[in-house]
């Protein structure tokens, strides 16, 4: 009986690995999206576009020290999931990461289940960034929230792995 527990963790290890590392590829490829807005548009053709699709409303690209300033968070947030999913080096007290994860998982869950509400009609939003907003961005946070918070609760500190 003992064989088929130590399976079943290593099977729960193994998909908190493959969730962590989704979520951590997730969240650095938005911090990288956030490092080429702070110098271009891309991959729309102009920062009136890019306002309208990413932002909603104003006339064009956010400054560039607030893109690097998200680029930076998601980087760490990308980190802390890594690390705590066992596919990045760990550095520093478990229960900090720890912490840090649950934290990332909060304000994903929280702009994902919030942002159809807060962006909705009343908000002065652009149509289009209200309706991108439903389809996909709102989903991605509530997956990749979702994922963050397996990863929390799961992870590599908490199953002392």
């Amino acid at each position: 009986m003992e064989g088929v527990r130590v399976v079943g963790a290593v099977r729960v290890v193994g998909a908190v690995r493959v969730v962590g590392a989704g979520v951590a590829a997730g969240l650095a490829v938005a911090g990288a999206l956030h490092v080429v807005w702070a110098v271009t548009p891309w991959p729309l053709r102009t920062a009136e576009e890019f306002a309208d699709t990413v932002v909603g409303a104003g006339a064009g690209v956010p400054p560039a020290g607030a893109c690097l300033a998200v680029a930076g968070l998601l980087g760490t947030a990308s980190y802390l999931v890594a690390a705590e999913a066992g596919v990045a080096a760990p550095v520093g007290p478990p229960g900090s990461r720890r912490a840090g994860v649950r934290a990332v998982a909060g304000v994903l869950l929280a702009r994902g289940l919030a942002g159809p509400v807060v962006f909705g009609r009343s908000s002065g939003r652009s149509a289009r960034f209200r309706r991108l907003n439903v389809r996909y961005y709102s989903p991605l946070c509530v997956a990749l929230g979702a994922g963050a918070a397996a990863v929390g609760w799961r992870g590599s500190s908490a199953t002392n792995c």
